[in-house]
């Protein structure tokens, strides 16, 4: 990537103000001052602006523990949303969420630069569970266990099998691998019930950090990064 459009990308200025301070020797890659706006900064160089090391990944990967009352957007005009709870790099670097959880739904939410593995990581056919739970106003049963199994019929699509397994008397725990529009609380709808709390609990092996509390975020391992591109059936360069 072009040494102006990296600095700009991660947030440090726009493209014209990035380009001033290449010109004027601020900016070092591999300890040798670079003028060269256009010169393409190979994967692994060390960049240094003003002799402070900078981290030049443009590939992000972050887990959040989303609290209630913001949505799964990246803007909006009269609303908070999670990007907001984010710094501005991963604004720039186009780092997303993966899907979406209502704005009252709690926990783990991924994000991603990259938009192929996020589109995989949510459609159906590569099977990833997503783990919900769910509080709801009126007793489980056995017949809504079955109903989970078989798919439940709603009024625009069918949903696929599901697993619920009940925990308490009002709490459940539900295993989905889609993702539609309020599906969870809608499935517990066509049973009767409403869904009063709902918390992502995983999401494929990934699982909240202990610890954790809404709004905290921090972005993933190596290994984890591996194991979602596994789980989608990509290859990670």
């Amino acid at each position: 990537m072009r040494l102006d459009k990296l600095l700009s990308n991660l947030g440090f200025s726009s493209r014209s103000l990035c380009r001033e301070m290449i010109k004027k020797g601020r900016v070092q890659v591999d300890g040798i001052v670079c003028r060269d706006m256009a010169m393409h900064v190979p994967d692994g160089a060390k960049v240094t602006l003003d002799g402070k090391e900078i981290d030049t990944r443009v590939e992000r990967y972050l887990m959040m523990y989303k609290p209630s009352g913001y949505l799964t957007a990246a803007e909006d005009k009269s609303q908070q949303t999670v990007m907001d709870l984010l710094p501005k790099v991963y604004h720039s670097l186009g780092c997303m969420p993966v899907g979406r959880l209502d704005k009252d739904t709690t926990g783990l939410l991924l994000f991603t630069t990259d938009g192929d593995l996020a589109h995989r990581l949510i459609a159906p056919r590569h099977h990833v569970d997503k783990v919900y739970l769910a509080r709801v106003d009126e007793p489980l049963t056995e017949e809504d266990e079955q109903a989970f199994r078989e798919g439940i019929k709603l009024q625009d699509f069918t949903a696929m099998p599901a697993k619920l397994e009940r925990l308490e008397e009002t709490l459940g725990r539900v295993t989905v691998q889609e993702g539609k529009y309020h599906q969870v609380k809608r499935m517990f709808s066509a049973r009767g019930k409403r869904v009063l709390e709902l918390h992502r609990a995983s999401f494929g092996e990934m699982q909240l950090d202990k610890g954790m509390r809404p709004g905290d975020f921090r972005e993933l391992k190596e290994k984890e990064i591996a194991a979602l591109y596994q789980a989608a059936g990509k290859a990670h360069e």
